[in-house]
């Protein structure tokens, strides 16, 4: 470890091991430590005899749950987009070879009480019972102008320049009412507030084009994709991708103090007595508590079911979204749900996640509109946690944080962190032209 190194990663949390991926596979000696004895970090994966420890202390799970190692919990559990930027990133590094991924089978999003399909072509727009029929029709145009729309043809623009119009502006052009915008802006465009109706409208008409083409993809119910035995697949193939390319890993390292110079220039890393001499430290908040600062909370619940979400479908892998003006909240809540049928429980056993930004100290009250929607539940389990921004100007200390995980149960907010921190750390743009095709979701 007594040794010099373009960069030193601390902590194995997704955006850590993502960075560390791509630096390693652009030809950088990278170091990467954990003081935990396990890889994941805030977004670990835990089998249920760990789950029981985290949340019941002493207490050991009932014999009926099954299997402890039949379980995989993600503890910040998100799906991908199957044509999203974090697919493109995990083709780029060639770590999709690690992985196995299978299509989430359902997305969708509650309105006035209930739980409804998302549509999201111009065809299903007009099968939706989100709407009446005056609004189907008018939806459905909308569709097919976003469906059309290509940025560099300007025949497809309909005399609107979208990166000047608003987005409010374009949705008024269809008459489209504020139910039906709703759903277009938090559960196609995945917005998580509504700031985006007076921004330039080419992001959100970006973003409802993604949605439809990853859909298109896998030909199922949903968008997104997601790692048999879920998201605590994802550390260890990097792991294993860093070591092709001559990186290291090493886990179970305490203290991992980051050392400066006097004018606060990262010097190294110590941990047990060995200093890594290094340039820059890429970390999460954890690691540098004094370079971040308190920007919000994470609310969530976590539940172990018997059944799928009721009104699914049935489906054995879900996203559900319910937009904050329909609980009458400043923020979105958001379901996840996740079965055997992805390898994280056992036969016949379903996870599920309640997630929002807490507006309050109660989360078993603040979560309930998502709870309900649930059923009967076997266990559940209730946690808030904080989220960190870094307040640090790399430029002067060469220390590179990551943003807490949020509330969102998809990937989009995540990975564009990374990608600032990537370009932040090498000066250069991640380029994200891959085929597609070398992440295929696993078959039946």
């Amino acid at each position: 470890m007594d040794e010099e190194y373009d960069v030193v990663v601390l902590g194995t949390g997704l955006k850590e091991c993502i960075l560390s991926g791509l630096l390693s596979v652009d030809g950088l000696k990278v170091l990467h430590m954990d003081r935990n004895d396990y890889y994941g970090g805030e977004s670990t994966s835990l089998n249920l005899i760990q789950l029981w420890k985290r949340f019941r202390g002493n207490d050991k799970p009932p014999a009926h749950l099954g299997s402890s190692r039949d379980y995989n919990v993600d503890m910040i559990p998100k799906f991908m987009m199957a044509n999203g930027t974090l697919v493109r990133v995990l083709i780029h590094t060639d770590v999709t070879k690690y992985l196995y991924f299978k299509a989430v089978d359902g997305s969708f999003v509650y309105n006035k009480g209930k739980v409804h399909k998302v549509p999201a072509t111009d065809m299903e727009a007009l099968k939706s019972p989100l709407m009446g029929i005056f609004e189907k029709r008018r939806a459905r145009k909308f569709f097919i102008y976003v469906q059309d729309y290509n940025e560099t043809d300007p025949k497809t623009h309909d005399g609107m320049d979208l990166t000047r119009v608003t987005t409010r502006e374009l949705i008024a052009k269809y008459g489209l009412d504020d139910n039906t915008v709703d759903f277009i802006g938090h559960a196609l465009a995945l917005h998580r507030d509504d700031r985006y109706l007076d921004e330039p409208a080419l992001d959100t008409v970006k973003r409802m084009k993604l949605y439809a083409e990853s859909l298109a993809r896998f030909q199922g119910g949903s968008p997104y994709i997601y790692p048999l035995y879920g998201l605590g697949e994802l550390p260890q193939a990097f792991a294993r991708l860093s070591a092709v390319y001559g990186g290291t890993y090493m886990l179970n390292k305490p203290e991992c103090k980051v050392e400066f110079n006097e004018v606060g220039q990262v010097l190294g890393v110590t941990s047990e007595g060995e200093t890594a001499r290094c340039k820059k430290v890429v970390c999460d908040p954890s690691y540098l508590p004094n370079k971040v600062r308190k920007v919000g909370r994470v609310a969530r619940a976590i539940a172990i079911m018997s059944h799928p979400i009721p009104n699914t479908n049935e489906s054995h892998s879900v996203q559900v979204i319910l937009p904050q003006k329909q609980l009458g909240r400043k923020s979105d809540m958001y379901l996840f749900c996740c079965s055997y049928s992805h390898n994280v429980a056992p036969k016949g056993k379903f996870i599920a996640f309640v997630s929002t930004e807490a507006e309050t100290d109660h989360p078993e009250t603040e979560l309930k509109a998502g709870i309900d929607l649930l059923g009967p539940v076997d266990e559940i389990f209730f946690d808030i946690y904080d989220r960190y921004e870094p307040v640090n100007e790399p430029t002067l200390d060469n220390c590179f944080i990551s943003t807490s995980y949020d509330a969102t149960t998809h990937f989009e907010s995540t990975v564009l962190d990374v990608l600032n921190m990537y370009t932040m750390i090498t000066g250069k743009v991640l380029d994200l032209s891959v085929d597609l095709s070398a992440a295929s979701a696993a078959e039946e």
